[in-house]
């Protein structure tokens, strides 16, 4: 089977955003830091968006080996198994999909890829210190240099990732106080707001 991260490397350049759903460093509802256990639906859904909205690469990453073979099955399943010829635009996205070891391996990657570090841009669910708006942060993600974008699991992106990235996107809101939007939505919204079309 050839490597997953041979299949980024092997992608045409479309453009210069990639994306990255973390594992760890992540919090626990105590704010304990752990590595949190994969969610296969966020891997076809991540995937999707990222093919949706452009980017070259989806990064997932996990330092645990049994979470990143887990992933690998997945994806060898739709790239190479039934799943290439029963869905093509299931095996498309997929190949956009790279398991990594933790966010050094990410931007060295993408160093590799194109030439030079990305511009890192977390997302977080809560306000706080640093938070940049859409409207600052877009021109900068659509000026052509390589971007990644950081999405937590479970309770959220560590201080220590948020204080290392270059800008912290403001926190998608509703109008309401409930504030607790899977992964997958709220990546949706973002890159929408990011990278979207506007009627």
């Amino acid at each position: 089977m050839t490597s997953l991260n041979e299949n980024l490397m092997a992608e045409p350049e479309t453009g210069r955003v990639f994306i990255a759903l973390v594992h760890y460093p992540v919090y626990n509802k105590r704010r304990e830091v752990i590595a949190s256990a994969l969610t296969t639906i966020d891997i076809h859904d991540l995937a999707r968006l990222a093919m949706t909205y452009g980017a070259e690469g989806f990064f997932l990453v996990t330092p645990l080996e049994d979470q990143a073979e887990l992933a690998r099955k997945m994806l060898e399943h739709w790239l190479e198994g039934w799943g290439s010829s029963y869905n093509n635009d299931r095996a498309e996205s997929m190949r956009r999909v790279v398991v990594a070891g933790d966010l050094k391996e990410v931007e060295e990657r993408i160093l590799e890829k194109t030439g030079r570090r990305p511009v890192v841009v977390a997302t977080a669910a809560g306000d706080g210190p640093g938070r940049s708006s859409y409207f600052d942060v877009g021109p900068v993600v659509r000026r052509g240099e390589p971007v990644l974008i950081l999405f937590g699991t479970a309770w959220g992106l560590t201080r220590e990732v948020l204080e290392k990235s270059d800008y912290i996107l403001a926190p998608v809101k509703g109008p309401t106080g409930y504030n607790h939007l899977s992964v997958r939505s709220a990546a949706g919204i973002v890159l929408d707001r990011l990278f979207g079309e506007r009627n």
